[in-house]
């Protein structure tokens, strides 16, 4: 068997552990043929994976130096307004927002800043024609540690040149954009957040059943495991947005498994349930059990079409027993007609933070938490193999009835 060397290529798997005010989170990202001869890791996460073999697991706090961005951290620029300008990236009526992402480059006549730059900003402050953008990474000043798995390793063949990986920049993308900047609520909700393309009664739209499946089977694997941390023997849980599928573990055995959904077809097809009912939750938000009926409640890729969501996760605590748990799970995949507007216009981990404020507007959840993991193996039978490297990301946010 071999153990990792300065001329190893091994698999591994991190996982960034973080928190910000009132919510814990992960950040998952399987990494492939990471080349220790060529690719770029923090010396002290080098020199701590060297000798370990498949399987093997480390632990460190990262220093500020080793978070990506550091070196911007606590950078705030206050701009005009008129350097907002979204037309650069071919967006048009997009405002700058308290607490939202943006691409750099929508900002005009800034140096280093040129209109092709994707890298996000935050825009923290609006006000008297300025705004104030957070140039650092979204992690930046925060305490963050990381576990490390290991899987295969083997042996470097040879060296031709070529590209290099900045493995802490590409695991950390993204993370930390869940978070609020200084506790302060991100404003999502100007604008008509919950306008959609196609405004007619969703029933319509889901009258014909659509038995397949949404995510791949990484995806949908990942998630089971994930629904299996809350749902136990015995329990009473509640499928919300359902179909023919609740992805639960497949050795559970529960007293109940209720779901709630928008086409009979799908829901009588879905054998893991034990109660079935029809109900548009953008019409009609309320729930038809008793309070505090279910141990858990999960959604699976649903979330991003609720339009009263406010009236729905209130509905949900009411149906929760007192530290029951409510589990969303998405991806980056939707109907585009049906999704509400502020998904479509947010990053995917900027996503995460939109449920997390769902359920601090409720103000009825606590031990809030995200969970993420990127990077997996897109499935060989999957029919996007040949055109998608990898699998359908995982978002998942969590909170338990007070």
């Amino acid at each position: 068997m071999n153990s990792i060397g300065p001329h190893s290529v091994a698999d591994l798997f991190f996982q960034i552990h973080w928190r910000s005010d009132g919510a814990r989170h992960t950040d998952a990202y399987a990494a492939r043929a990471v080349n220790f001869w060529r690719d770029i890791l923090p010396r002290r996460l080098r020199s701590g994976l060297e000798g370990k073999l498949p399987g093997d697991r480390m632990a460190l706090e990262l220093i500020a130096e080793e978070v990506p961005g550091s070196a911007m951290s606590n950078r705030l620029d206050t701009l005009s307004r008129s350097r907002f300008d979204p037309a650069r990236i071919g967006s048009t009526g997009l405002p700058p927002l308290a607490g939202r992402f943006y691409p750099k480059g929508v900002l005009r006549d800034v140096a280093g800043i040129f209109s092709a730059n994707r890298e996000p900003f935050r825009c923290v402050a609006v006000d008297n024609g300025h705004f104030k953008a957070d140039m650092g990474h979204p992690l930046s000043g925060r305490p963050v540690s990381v576990d490390v798995t290991v899987g295969a390793v083997n042996a470097k063949t040879e060296e031709r040149g070529g590209s290099l990986v900045d493995w802490m920049e590409t695991i950390c993308r993204g993370v930390g954009m869940q978070a609020r900047w200084q506790n302060r609520p991100t404003d999502f909700f100007a604008h008509n957040p919950f306008d959609r393309v196609d405004t007619a009664p969703d029933p319509l739209f889901y009258a014909g059943p659509r038995l397949v499946q949404h995510l791949d089977d990484a995806a949908l694997d990942l998630i089971r495991q994930l629904y299996g941390r809350f749902v136990k023997n015995g329990m009473r849980i509640l499928d919300l947005m359902g179909s023919w599928d609740s992805h639960l573990p497949s050795d559970v055995r529960l007293e109940q498994a209720a779901a709630v959904g928008l086409n009979r077809v799908e829901l009588e097809k879905n054998a893991a349930l034990t109660d079935r009912r029809v109900r548009d939750l953008n019409q009609e938000t309320t729930l038809d059990f008793p309070d505090g009926h279910f141990d858990t409640v999960i959604c699976t890729a649903s979330v991003e079409y609720l339009i009263h969501p406010d009236a729905v996760f209130g509905e949900v605590a009411r149906v929760l027993k007192p530290e029951g748990h409510f589990v969303l799970t998405f991806s980056n995949r939707w109907f585009e007609t049906k999704a509400v507007q502020i998904w479509k216009e947010l990053h995917e981990f900027e996503r995460m933070g939109l449920v997390l404020e769902y359920f601090r507007r409720s103000d009825q959840f606590h031990d809030l938490q995200t969970y993420s993991v990127r990077g997996l193996t897109r499935p060989s039978h999957d029919k996007y193999f040949g055109q998608l490297r990898y699998a359908d990301p995982v978002y998942a946010v969590w909170g338990r009835k007070k």
